[in-house]
């Protein structure tokens, strides 16, 4: 863990403005505490007890932190005197606790704070004027992938695949932690960034300073992380949500996270979940209602009797999935129920004590039933309503009921892109493919591996025993079971489930679906079933503590048998890492244009995310994972046909195998154990492994930045001078880059996956001397601008509607565009480098819910870096909105039922942009349109949709970066 927090108080020699909050509390044990008391604000002002629980949690920072400079008392009275249905005009400056990190949006971001630093330096600076000032933690999850499957030494070849392809990057990590006071990691195969969150670096409440004579000032914990999963916290009570990397760097350079009032949205829960039913389908349909309450900006929070109900790893299951329904948070107050799982999850017996004492001393400890609460709006559910489902093939609010999985797949075969099809001929639907591969599943490589006792008994190793008994690890080329020569014929065809992984933090962290999955999977084995030699299984648990209650429980053994081996501690197949497929399988796929699947267990299936030639994904809970992998098809229907044969040739049937809800609540006693985490969690300090103990990084306050086509000092402070440059009001002469159609994500937008040998990133690679086996993947690189921004708008599946459609109405898919006016084809990256050597600005133009998705930086850091100025759109996804302001790009919105459709822009027109010269919030700005043939141009109304006055000054100074350094660096 990283450092302890700063003082939670102004250290302004001024009184505090709201002194007389100020009251003690008291544990049952007679330690005594401080802190700002919202009851004593509540008789100041009464709303303040009608207030939703998440909005008093934010409204205690506002208070406690109110110093008259960046937080004042306006700012405490707007939002103690917040309105359930008002206009939302007024800006929340929120001072939040602590920042969470994953490596991939990390490492950018310690590239950025290094850069500061040089700055620092050169303009004979202290270097550590550039410093963190509230607590950092770095999980380093994302790297790992699924190259190795199937097998017991699964997780051991691909950590140290893993550690050869990261070591530069593990280096500059490894400055880091030296370099800066309150910067921490948590190294590789520990866990996923959010389930390590809950089960270990949340504390519920923090102790700041302690002024003389009085005791200390307890606040909650509250945090921002640099992934839109940060959410899952939620769930045990803790505000918080993913930001950028961008602005979470101004977090911890000590600015506040400024957002606009939200509405709060109350989803009241009532009934009880029927047997045979998981927190995953509760998810997906949370996440169905949610996306058509169109919740995008606001907070959720639940409460209600049926919310009480839940355990808290299915509150973090349906706090986890609050960037697919759209909202910034999905919040579930602090009750019995997060005390129970503080204790079963090793927190000293004084936290909980604290924990309780101060939310109940605040009056916000219990779930909150209906009339106790003013909402802007309430949804309700019965939870007796949810049935079993899956969402997809390409977006996770599209849920389909178990049993209609064959039929929408059948439907969605053969019908157009339009209607969200794939554009297949339905003859085709049935058609199999022969592909030399019966032995797909066998794993080739067998090294001997010494065997521990817990090894023979059929228990996987823990990681450092692993990793100091190490066997000679192949080539990294001669790894991989995919890309082993296959023997003999097997077929495969539309609809296969050529990837089962039980994968990602949203559903990995919690104990009764995976519990449910490991007695599926021995009941299956029991029965008689196999996995379909054809699909690629993968079991990537969120923490260590996963595998050992599955091992207590006697489930692992069963899940192996299946295929389901341990193959990493980290996000896999959710955010693109599940490995290759084998060369054959993905010949058979593009030669044949074959629709085959991905079943997941995790939280986005967006186009090309899980596999670049997998078009159909579904999300689903790990059971179904498994049930799906054994019937390796989604054209069988898994509520009327049998599932496979089992012994003695018998059908099966998805009910013969399902877990009962007692065979899961009997398991449970496994997965909660305060001394196996304490002990778990110890080691990150201890033992965190010799592979991360051998990688040795530079030491010094100021990085000297080694040649690496991993880490390159960013450009983003080039030019840098203390005066901001002077804004523009108008961008002239600009050209379209690209047109894009609605749901662009940021996996669209931002280097993501693996990058392709003749791509602009590939070719510049190869150049500086990388082999195409060791490319790795863009999200790897992120710490090398010449990687990202020649990855950015690179997408296999994005589709920039500027190049005509086929004959057929098909639409050519890649990261291309038209140059003009010349109209000649070519990469995204090559036009914006001409353009830039020319001197023409650029704009992109996008539809509704434009950069919905991960909050990737890079989307807006790479945007900046082709120059583009200006994104014109009909709506924007909060997170990338943000980021596009924060480094000075515009976002622009359409107003009315304006597009650039409706308006005839087909890419050949050159355009300008008008502003005020004074820039407001949220003002009107003027697109003039120059068609090519020279016509009288014309003049459409936009709106500027930098939201607040903070945002403004971002813009202003050319990026949230440079506007943060200036103050560090006056002062």
């Amino acid at each position: 863990m990283s450092a302890q927090p700063q003082p939670a108080v102004s250290e302004s020699s001024a009184p505090h403005a709201y002194a007389q909050t100020r009251k003690a509390f008291w544990t049952p044990s007679k330690k005594v505490g401080s802190f700002y008391s919202l009851p004593e604000l509540a008789k100041r002002f009464p709303n303040v007890k009608r207030l939703p629980v998440s909005l008093r949690v934010v409204l205690e920072s506002v208070l406690r932190n109110c110093d008259g400079k960046k937080v004042t008392t306006e700012h405490v009275e707007q939002l103690a005197n917040w309105k359930p249905k008002a206009a939302r005009v007024d800006e929340i400056p929120f001072v939040v606790a602590r920042v969470v990190l994953q490596d991939f949006t990390g490492v950018p971001l310690l590239a950025d704070l290094a850069a500061m630093r040089n700055v620092a330096a050169d303009m004979g600076q202290n270097p550590k004027t550039v410093e963190p000032l509230v607590p950092v933690d770095l999980v380093v999850d994302h790297s790992v992938m699924v190259d190795h499957y199937g097998t017991k030494d699964a997780l051991e070849f691909n950590m140290r695949l893993e550690f050869e392809r990261n070591k530069e990057r593990y280096q500059f990590m490894k400055w880091g932690m030296q370099a800066f006071d309150t910067f921490g990691v948590v190294p590789p195969g520990f866990g996923i960034v959010h389930q390590v969150n809950l089960e270990y670096l949340a504390r519920g409440v923090h102790k700041g300073a302690a002024p003389r004579g009085q005791a200390p000032v307890y606040y909650p914990d509250s945090l921002v992380g640099t992934d839109s999963h940060t959410t899952m916290i939620n769930g045990v009570g803790v505000v918080g949500w993913g930001v950028g990397g961008i602005e979470a760097e101004a977090a911890m350079l000590g600015q506040p996270v400024y957002f606009l009032t939200p509405d709060v949205v109350g989803f009241e829960f009532t009934g009880q979940l029927r047997p045979g039913v998981t927190a995953t389908d509760l998810v997906l349909t949370v996440t169905e209602i949610l996306r058509k309450e169109k919740v995008v900006g606001s907070f959720v929070e639940f409460f209600g009797a049926g919310t009480a109900s839940l355990s808290v790893p299915d509150r973090a299951t349906l706090g986890n999935m609050a960037p697919e329904y759209g909202a910034t948070m999905g919040f579930f107050p602090i009750d019995d129920k997060t005390i129970e799982y503080f204790r079963g999850t090793g927190r000293t017996k004084d936290e909980i004590e604290h924990l309780q004492a101060y939310f109940e001393a605040q009056e916000m400890f219990g779930v909150p039933m209906p009339g106790q609460i003013d909402y802007t709006r309430i949804v309700t559910l019965d939870l007796g309503k949810v049935a079993p489902s899956l969402a997809g093939p390409r977006r996770p609010q599209d849920r389909i009921e178990l049993g209609h999985v064959k039929q929408q797949f059948t439907t969605l075969f053969s019908k157009p892109p339009g209607e969200n099809g794939f554009n297949q001929p339905a003859a085709q639907l049935l058609t199999r493919h022969h592909v030399r591969g019966k032995e797909l599943r066998e794993d080739p490589v067998q090294p001997k591996v010494p065997q521990t006792p817990e090894a023979k008994a059929g228990a996987p190793r823990p990681v450092e025993e692993m990793q100091a008994n190490k066997p000679t690890l192949p080539a990294a080329q001669s790894l991989a079971p995919s890309e082993q020569p296959a023997q003999d014929d097997t077929t495969i065809g539309n609809g296969d489930v050529l990837i089962a992984a039980i994968t990602s933090c949203t559903n990995t962290s919690n104990p009764s679906v995976m519990l449910a999955a490991g007695l599926l999977a021995k009941k299956a084995v029991e029965a008689g079933l196999t996995v379909k030699p054809h699909v690629k299984t993968s079991l990537a648990p969120g923490s260590r503590m996963v595998t050992e209650y599955l091992v207590k429980a006697g489930l692992q053994k069963y899940l192996d048998q299946l295929g389901f081996n341990l193959a990493a501690y980290g996000c896999t197949t959710c955010i693109g890492n599940a490995g290759d497929l084998a060369p054959e399988i993905n010949e058979a796929i593009t030669k044949n244009d074959l629709v085959c699947a991905a079943v997941l267990s995790g939280n986005r299936n967006f186009e090309a995310r899980i596999h670049p030639n997998l078009k159909a994904n579904f999300l689903a809970s790990p059971p179904l994972v498994v049930a799906y992998a054994i019937a390796g098809t989604v054209l069988k229907d898994l509520m009327t046909e049998p599932l496979g044969k089992g012994k003695n040739g018998k059908d099966i049937y998805i009910g013969d195998i399902w877990p009962k809800n007692e065979e899961v609540h009997a398991l449970m006693k496994y997965a909660l154990d305060g001394k196996a985490y304490r002990t778990s969690y110890a080691k990150v300090q201890s033992t965190p492994g010799a592979l991360w103990e051998k990688i040795q990084g530079t030491k010094g306050q100021v990085y000297d930045w080694p040649s690496s086509t991993y880490i390159a000092k960013p450009p983003f402070f080039d030019g840098f001078g203390m005066a901001p440059p002077p804004t523009q009001p108008a961008i002239r002469g600009a050209r379209a880059m690209a047109l894009f159609g609605d749901s662009i994500t940021t996996d669209h937008i931002s280097p993501a996956g693996s990058i392709k040998e003749s791509s602009p990133a590939g070719r510049w690679l190869k150049e500086h001397g990388v082999s195409k086996v060791d490319f790795n993947s863009y999200g790897s690189r992120r710490g090398n601008h010449e990687v990202m921004m020649r990855g950015t708008f690179a997408n296999v599946r994005i589709k920039n509607l500027m190049i005509p459609p086929g004959a057929d109405g098909s639409r050519e898919e890649g990261g291309v565009t038209l140059f003009q006016p010349s109209g000649e084809k070519m990469f995204i990256y090559d036009a914006a480098m001409k353009y830039i050597a020319e001197g023409t600005p650029t704009v992109v133009f996008g539809g509704e819910e434009y950069g919905t998705g991960s909050s990737r930086d890079w989307a807006a850091k790479g945007t900046q870096l082709l120059g583009i100025k200006a994104v014109i759109a009909r709506s924007f996804e909060r997170i990338h909105r943000s980021n596009l302001v924060g480094m000075g790009v515009l976002p622009l919105q359409f107003t009315g039922h304006d597009s650039w459709q409706s308006l005839g822009i087909r890419g050949t027109e050159s355009f300008d942009i008008e502003l005020a010269h004074d820039i407001r919030p949220q003002q009107e700005a003027t697109l003039v349109i120059h068609a090519a043939d020279g016509s009288e141009p014309r003049r459409v109304p936009l709106v500027l949709r930098i939201d607040t006055g903070i945002e403004v000054d971002y813009y202003k100074h050319g990026g949230i970066l440079p506007f943060v350094l200036r103050q560090l660096l006056a002062a």
